[in-house]
Order: structure tokens, then C-alpha cells, then sequence
């Protein structure tokens, strides 16, 4: 894109804060919006280069794919590293891109991966800046947790929420803390609550943009589905029974080219329409846990993960209305995830198992698999999984990155280590040609 067509504004301001080392004023790059390539979903095209903007919790469609050309196949310790950067305290949420700014969250004072356990009155959760061409943390925001939190998280700690970004503002979700919008520089511009429950297993549904709204999965803290205006923050519309739900909500297109919004809650499929709230559809799922990977979508279908054992995935039409469980349900399978999320290519859905160490590729239209294979070493896998470049990236909680051809036969291009001892559990973004991997402690830029 044509830089002419965006405005940079400079701003300095004196944000000081411990991870800065007090160094003084940053630099912030600033579009105007009206100018900016932004679709309904917010998905942004850079104008670095004119590539895409990773700004969201699985990339510009948040389906995991990528445009992106020139990725990485092959790195380790010691080669293919542009940079690592040692984050503050812990977290498995994601990272994301915005002009040359990554974000991610972390928390600190309490339960630490690798620390001392600390005291949760002091349990703070962190918003932070990166550079995205050196990996320099610019600012770091903290927001003191709202009291009482959940004394202890399983697996995944207390920073497992993505934040999203649009040209005014980045949006994070801190569970019963609440949703909050920052500028580009770091200051707080409104707070939102959402709900006050916690779980045993935290919260990790991501925010997304619809238009002028940031939505927010909320199943945890009040079992609601809540849309927020951008710009004040003020409650727009929330819907009810958001239940046992981990995953982010997707925006799909129905076969007539309308907007639907899926999330998956336990037993049940349901559609909104963004705007309102109004819900569309319901389907029958006939998986028995709760849902946490999240939904993709290809040629007017969408297609869901989940459960341990039983029904594990599904396939429903979209544009239905009311219960869709006999007309709009194309398929269930035994063959599914309970946390990665898949990706969909050409006809085709790929996924890993989170617990077997099994990469699957399966037909769309039935559901029927094209390969089983099981990776070598692989352990648990957390991450959801990443198509680009002809290439799909599985990422194992041991840090162990393992390469497959995007292409309905199996082939394993590469493994690659980056074991840290610490746990992977964010999924990867893309920077340019380069990956963006982040493990509880540190940030790592794939690729020279």
C-alpha cells in the first residue's frame, strides 16, 4: 500500500516504568483510520512492505492462516534467531503485530512458572510493547488483578488472553479484572467490566473487532457474549447461556454473504448476528466436555474441535435459522482436538491432537481422514496450528516446532528446537517473513 495514503503522528510522552529502565519519551506511529484498509473484522493491511497485520489472536481472519511468503523452515538455539527478548513473569497469550509495535500480555507476583509463589494479593497482570524490529520492550502497562482472583490456574496461568488491535487503540481482556482499551502509547483510555466468576482453568478467550464493536467471550466470568463501542467503551448488546467456552469467537460468512458470529459452548453451536446480538442458529454438537479450540471456515461451512473422547469435531452449514442440528449439521467425527485449533485449506481441514502427539488432515465436505500420523517426540501441543507459505507449523509445549507440507499427503519438512524450560502454550504470529514463537518467558523472532 501506498504510504501516502496514511498519516504518522509523533507522539512523546513520558511513560516510565521498571521494564523501561526509565529510558524517556517513546515513539508512537499512529494511521488515521479512515485511510487505513480496515474490513469489518478489523483485519489490516500493513504499510510495511504491504504486508498483512498479524493483529489479532490467530492472524488478520483469525483462522491461522497467513499470506505471508519467505517463512522460516528450519531454526534452533543458535541459528535462524533475529532476536529473544526475556518477558516480565509469565503467560501463554499470544503475540500480536500492529505497525512496528508487538503486544502481548504476562502476569506477575503470584504462581510464576519458575519463581517464588508469592502472594495473590500481588497477582499483577501486564500489558506490553515491543519493538518489532529488535524486540525492545518500549513500555510496560500493569493492571493489579481485581480481587478475589482463583488461587491457582491450571496449565496455563493468569495471562492467557490476546489482545487486539485497530488504529486507535489495543484491547485486552483480563478475565474479571475486565476488558480494557490503551493507546498505541500506552495510556488507558476505558475499562469495561464483564462479569466477576473465575475457574479453575482461567480464562482465555481472545477479543475481536466487528465494525465499530470489540467483543468479548465472557463464558467464564458471567456466561455471556458481550460487544463494547471501540471508542467508549459503553455495552452495546450482550447475549446469555455462554457456557463452558474457552474459545474466540469467529466471524464467518454465510452462503448468502452475511455476517455470522459462532462460538462454540458446551454442547451447542450458536450464531449472532455481530450487530445486534440477535442469535441466528443453534446445532446440537454431541461432544460432552467443554469447548476450547477455536472455529474455521471455508465455501459456507464452519467447523469446530473439541472433547476428549466421544464426538470430537463437526461440520455445520451456515445461514440456518433456529435449531439447525437436522438440516444445516453436514457431519460428526471421533477425530478431534479439546485445545489446539485447526486450519482449513483447499477443501481440507488440518489439525494436531493435544495430547496424542497426531497430525490429522481430513476431507471437509465428510469429515473422513486423509492421514493419521503420529509426530515424532511430540508431546503435548497447546498452540493452535499455522498454515503459510505451503507450510504447517505445530508447535509442542516442549518448545519442539514441528514443519508439515500443506497438502492433503503427509510430509514432514523440518523439526526445530527451542526448549527453554519453560512451556509453549501461545500460538504463533507472523512478522513479516518471520514467526513470532513465545514461550512462559521469553519472545523469539524466527527468521533473518
Amino acid at each position: 500500500m501506498n504510504r501516502a495514503c496514511r498519516m504518522f503522528l509523533l507522539l512523546w510522552v513520558g511513560l516510565f516504568c521498571t521494564s523501561c529502565n526509565g529510558q524517556a519519551p517513546l515513539t508512537e506511529s499512529s494511521a488515521d483510520q479512515q485511510s487505513s484498509p480496515l474490513d469489518s473484522t478489523g483485519a489490516f493491511v500493513s504499510l510495511n512492505k504491504g504486508e498483512e497485520t498479524w493483529s489479532r489472536f490467530r492472524g488478520p481472519l483469525g483462522d491461522g492462516t497467513s499470506a505471508a511468503k519467505g517463512l522460516p523452515r528450519e531454526w534452533g538455539m543458535e541459528n535462524n534467531i533475529a532476536w529473544k527478548t526475556r518477558l516480565p513473569g509469565g503467560g501463554s497469550s499470544s503475540p500480536i503485530v500492529w505497525d512496528n509495535h508487538i503486544y502481548l500480555t504476562s502476569y506477575t507476583g503470584y504462581l510464576v512458572p519458575r519463581e517464588d509463589q508469592g502472594n495473590l494479593e500481588d497477582l499483577t497482570r501486564h500489558l506490553l510493547c515491543l519493538d518489532s524490529s529488535n524486540g525492545k520492550l518500549l513500555w510496560d502497562r500493569a493492571v493489579p488483578a481485581k480481587q478475589p482472583e482463583e488461587s491457582s490456574i491450571r496449565d496455563h496461568g493468569y495471562a492467557a488472553n490476546s489482545c487486539v488491535a485497530d488504529a486507535d487503540h489495543v484491547y485486552v481482556f483480563f478475565g474479571k479484572s475486565g476488558l480494557q482499551a490503551f493507546t498505541h502509547a500506552g495510556e488507558p483510555v476505558w475499562q469495561a467490566e464483564v462479569g466477576d466468576k473465575t475457574h479453575g482453568w482461567g480464562t482465555g478467550s481472545s477479543p475481536i473487532l466487528f465494525e465499530d464493536l470489540v467483543i468479548v467471550n465472557a463464558s467464564v466470568e458471567s456466561e455471556s457474549l458481550i460487544a463494547f463501542d471501540r471508542k467508549t467503551g459503553q455495552q452495546k448488546w450482550r447475549a446469555g447461556q455462554i457456557n463452558e467456552a474457552w474459545n474466540t469467537p469467529l466471524i464467518v460468512k454465510s452462503g448468502s454473504g452475511e455476517d455470522e458470529l459462532v462460538v462454540a459452548t458446551h454442547g451447542r453451536i450458536r450464531a449472532y448476528y455481530p450487530r445486534s446480538g440477535d442469535e441466528l442458529w443453534t446445532c446440537e454438537t454431541d461432544i460432552t466436555w467443554y469447548m476450547v479450540p477455536c472455529a474455521v471456515a471455508g465455501e459456507g461451512v464452519v467447523y469446530f474441535l473439541g472433547g476428549r473422547s466421544g464426538t470430537a469435531s463437526l461440520a455445520v452449514k451456515t445461514g440456518g435459522r433456529g435449531d439447525v442440528t437436522a438440516t444445516h449439521r453436514l457431519w460428526t467425527s471421533k477425530k478431534g482436538s479439546n485445545v489446539s485449533s485447526p486450519v482449513y485449506q483447499d477443501g481440507y481441514l488440518y489439525w494436531a491432537n493435544d495430547n496424542l502427539g497426531v497430525v490429522y488432515c481430513a476431507e471437509a465436505a465428510t469429515g473422513n481422514l486423509v492421514y493419521e500420523e503420529r509426530l515424532p517426540r511430540a508431546g503435548q501441543i497447546y498452540a493452535s496450528s499455522l498454515l503459510a507459505d505451503g507450510k504447517i507449523y505445530y508447535i509442542t509445549r516442549n518448545g519442539r516446532t514441528f514443519v508439515v507440507a500443506a497438502k492433503p499427503e503427509y510430509e514432514l519438512l523440518a523439526t526445530n528446537d527451542l526448549g527453554d524450560e519453560t512451556n509453549f502454550d501461545a500460538s504463533p504470529a507472523v512478522l513479516g517473513n518471520q514467526l513470532l514463537l513465545r514461550s512462559q518467558h521469553y519472545l523469539y523472532c524466527i527468521g533473518k
